[in-house]
């Protein structure tokens, strides 16, 4: 259990801070570890898990690479987002037998064109970034693995890149996704429509959600509260 107050976060802190070489960042149920090649087979087996099961909605509103061909189109896919600074993919896994039961990532990662002089010109940090391409084997599902992997993020974004916004996007359908957020405190902003291609390749409005950098201490404080719980 996490416990208030939280000990100092023992998060590596690099001469660049964006790089992601070894970047793990490590909770009490999961951990998450740099998204790698050597990785296909066990989100393979992630996704797959479990199934079939009565909750047939489980992955109908997110993109779950199912199967080696998918889930190797889905590593080389977010690794070339890696190599062009765009995102940083993890996998998540759980602490307890190292089990892989899901992915997670970093991406939409935005560097304002701050003018000479200003405090932040120059900063290789993301000045702003997403949450997303999250999902869990069903097995995780309401197991606080999601919790505590946004709050890993979260706090990494915040304290370590002093990143001044963090926002997720989620279906406008899909009303587990936007029940968690909430939970966790993040702000609704609205819906955008026709943003993007869903995953059952239908035309998607989204719900868009965010936390700034003035919220993150309330929010952070009320995210602990439901770890500890």
């Amino acid at each position: 259990m996490w416990h208030l107050p939280l000990p100092p976060f023992a998060f590596p802190r690099y001469p660049n801070p964006m790089s992601t070489r070894g970047l793990t960042l490590t909770g009490t149920l999961i951990r998450l570890e740099p998204l790698t090649r050597e990785h296909i087979k066990p989100l393979a087996a992630a996704s797959a898990a479990d199934a079939p099961s009565t909750d047939d909605n489980l992955y109908r509103f997110t993109v779950v690479p199912q199967g080696i061909d998918a889930a190797t189109e889905y590593v080389n896919i977010a690794l070339q987002w890696q190599r062009e600074g765009t995102a940083v993919p993890f996998v998540v896994v759980r602490q307890r037998d190292n089990a892989v039961i899901g992915s997670t990532r970093y991406w939409n990662i935005e560097r304002w064109p701050w003018p000479a002089g200003h405090a932040r010109h120059g900063n290789p940090n993301p000045d702003a970034c997403e949450v997303g391409y999250t999902w869990y084997a069903r097995s995780a599902i309401r197991s606080g693995a999601n919790s505590e992997a946004k709050f890993l993020m979260f706090t990494h974004a915040f304290e370590i890149w002093n990143s001044l916004r963090v926002c997720l996007h989620t279906d406008s359908r899909n009303l587990r996704s936007q029940a968690a957020m909430e939970r966790l405190g993040c702000k609704r902003e609205g819906v955008l429509r026709a943003h993007k291609m869903a995953a059952d390749y239908t035309s998607r409005d989204s719900i868009r959600y965010s936390v700034v950098a003035a919220e993150w201490p309330e929010t952070k404080q009320h995210i602990l509260t439901l770890l500890n719980r």
